[in-house]
């Protein structure tokens, strides 16, 4: 089979053949697992979500995550998990409650390990870990939810997540956190933009 000829030595390289070929499904691209990250604002604080980065491993997730959320808010720690290790309820609206609409659920037996709770108060905002459970599974985990967090409202939508699924910053990352309460050029504030522009417009009126 003949190749395309070409005066551009780039496009002879190619090896383009000079007859039309069949048309070949495209390869599946190569694409990297999306992670949950979660930052602490506060020691003491709870978790809150932050958002979603991309990335091979849990590992390079955490320094990901660390890059990009540690940059944007003062925190004291940070988490991830994979985006599948999420167990999600269904979204409600206004001033209902996910918990309401959920059917009643079976203790299970067996053996118990932590799942964490976070709790999404209305669209748009980001879910907050309301706390802990010793549960069997997910489904487990949702029904003591219910039972200890409940009385949280508005609640449009509720996360479970298994404890060892997450990967948390420990000490050896304080002094990571340290320096950041100085950095005031992260904050929009430390630019004073309001003044700055008044300041404007008294100099050309």
């Amino acid at each position: 089979m003949s190749a395309l000829k070409s005066l551009d030595p780039r496009i002879n390289r190619l090896e383009i053949p000079e007859d039309q070929q069949d048309m070949q499904p495209l390869e599946k691209p190569d694409q990297m697992q999306t992670f949950q990250s979660f930052f602490q604002p506060k020691e003491g604080k709870p978790f809150e979500h932050a958002g979603i980065v991309h990335a091979s491993s849990l590992e390079l997730a955490f320094l990901y995550a660390k890059e990009q959320f540690s940059r944007r808010y003062t925190c004291t720690g940070l988490a991830v998990c994979a985006t599948d290790a999420v167990q999600a309820t269904p979204f409600t609206e206004g001033k209902d409650s996910i918990y309401e609409h959920m059917p009643e659920l079976e203790a299970k037996s067996g053996e118990k390990e932590a799942y964490n709770i976070f709790h999404l108060k209305k669209r748009g905002k980001q879910h907050k870990q309301v706390g802990q459970v010793m549960a069997v599974d997910a489904e487990d985990a949702l029904r003591l939810a219910k039972e200890e967090f409940s009385e949280d409202f508005p609640l449009s939508n509720v996360w479970v997540i298994r404890h060892e699924d997450m990967l948390y910053s420990d000490e050896s990352f304080a002094d990571i956190w340290d320096t950041l309460p100085d950095k005031k050029y992260r904050d929009a504030i430390a630019y004073k933009a309001g003044d700055k522009l008044k300041n404007f417009k008294a100099q050309n009126s």
